[in-house]
């Protein structure tokens, strides 16, 4: 995977679907930053300023994939790693 498209996927503190999320990309072998909208106030701010308003948020190249999409998801790491 490339340093330059990192993927990054917002999240909050009690969210199932994010844990879903980071576990699905964890089991691909897919690094990510994580970014906690509950623990820095930034992060909040650059997921609003995206238009989305709730988490999980993965962001995969240009792809943005809002909640645990798992056919959005599977694309966008194919993608990724071809």
């Amino acid at each position: 995977m490339s340093g330059a498209n990192p993927v990054i996927v917002y999240t909050s503190t009690h969210c199932n679907f994010c844990k879903q999320v980071k576990s699905f990309l964890s089991d691909r072998g897919v690094a990510y930053e994580e970014r906690n909208i509950d623990q820095d106030e930034k992060y909040a701010e650059e997921l609003w300023n995206t238009g989305m308003r709730s988490v999980p948020v993965t962001v995969i190249g240009e792809a943005k994939i809002l909640g645990f999409n798992q056919t959005q998801l599977n694309r966008a790491v194919a993608e990724l790693q071809a």
